[in-house]
């Protein structure tokens, strides 16, 4: 079997700070550092399970977070960079996935820099009238091409919210969130290991894991952080503008309606 590992940062183990998440931040490099750490353990543990290929993608920001010479050699491909309108390029090749170092949506209290894709920009987004985050986005687009979520990492809040969506899925509670940027981490070598650990237990279980499935068409909704942000109309004709912050757009799959946005 083959594993796809999505990697975020948010919910990467020592991280809990927005300086360790932000290119122009003052502890980005440490949070490189700590992305590839849990990514490494990650991997080894999907290898100890009997995984036989891993893709692993680095999906934060501009997808070249990582360090590449630090990287496992267990891995077989590594995807970093712009990847277009395909957000899980090899996506086919795999049988599961894994959401690594994801967070909680918007507005989760308590959740360790919690937002839905962009802090700056977003308030909410909702897919057929139900609030998600990006665990729920990521998790139905690859559901849409019949592939499941079979582990989350990342703090209690959204390890939460991925059992709530998903029943049956493996977290990794690496950190407990106690506000948006603070809270209580697991040491290093602890962190690894409950990674190393949940990895094997996702990988052997695979088979109780099913895809998750919005029904269709899918409208996804989104909310702004502030007015006089919305596409101009004519750039978007399958846009419906629900006020001055808020616009629906439908799509055939969560992919699709996610890229008209």
């Amino acid at each position: 079997m083959n594993i796809y590992i999505m990697v975020d940062a948010e919910g990467i183990s020592g991280i809990y700070h927005s300086q360790q998440v932000m290119s122009t931040g003052t502890r980005y490099q440490e949070g490189r550092v700590l992305m590839v750490a849990d990514i490494n353990a990650c991997i080894e543990g999907c290898k100890e399970a009997g995984a036989d290929k891993i893709y692993v993608r680095d999906c934060h920001g501009s997808g070249s977070n990582v360090i590449w010479s630090q990287l496992s050699s267990l891995a077989d491909y590594y995807i970093l960079g712009n990847t277009g309108q395909d957000r899980f390029p090899g996506l086919d090749e795999c049988q599961g996935v894994i959401l690594l170092g994801y967070h909680a949506m918007a507005g989760t209290p308590g959740a360790i820099l919690e937002h839905t894709m962009s802090s700056a920009s977003v308030q909410n987004y909702w897919i057929n009238g139900m609030k998600v985050g990006e665990l729920a986005i990521d998790a139905g687009i690859v559901g849409d091409r019949g592939k499941p979520v079979i582990m989350v990492s990342g703090d209690d809040k959204v390890c939460l919210e991925a059992k709530r969506l998903l029943p049956n899925v493996v977290t990794a509670e690496v950190k407990r969130g106690i506000t948006w940027r603070g809270g209580m981490l697991l040491p290093p070598e602890k962190s690894y290991a409950l990674i190393r650990e949940k990895a094997r237990e996702a990988v052997s279980s695979m088979d109780r894991q099913e895809p998750l499935v919005f029904s269709k068409p899918i409208r996804l909704r989104v909310e702004m952080t502030e007015r006089g942000v919305l596409p101009l109309p004519y750039s978007k004709p399958y846009m419906t503008i629900i006020d001055g912050r808020t616009y629906v757009v439908e799509g055939d799959t969560v992919e699709e309606a996610l890229f008209r946005l």
